[in-house]
């Protein structure tokens, strides 16, 4: 069931920030950890001064450690690394079925930290 086919009609009009407010809301519940090999999307912050980042990641979880995780992230077509202070919400899951409208939904917030 792909519950993100709903949101895209007007999603071009929309704010990544209203995007992702109604993406987060479809896909509840959320989890704390992911799980590798799941696609999940979430709000990030990163720390490093000066760094470019993606504040709306869309990834697949790639591997846990202690510090955080390694994700490829569909928005900057290459894997990224995500510590657990950085990130500011829940993991919400991406089922298979929703990848395709997930990728065309506009969510991608690039911001410099």
């Amino acid at each position: 069931m792909d519950r993100v086919a709903a949101l895209l009609p007007g999603s071009d009009n929309r704010s990544p920030e209203m995007n992702m407010k109604r993406l987060m809301s479809v896909l509840s519940p959320s989890v704390i950890v992911p799980e590798p090999d799941k696609y999940y999307v979430f709000v990030y912050k990163a720390k490093t001064p000066g760094a470019t980042y993606d504040q709306h990641p869309f990834i697949v979880c790639t591997n846990i450690y202690k510090w955080g995780f390694t994700g490829y992230n569909f928005h900057w077509e290459g894997v990224r690394q995500y510590s657990w202070a950085e990130v500011l919400t829940n993991l919400y899951e991406v089922s298979d079925e929703e990848l395709n409208s997930v990728q065309r939904l506009p969510i991608a917030k690039i911001r410099r930290s």
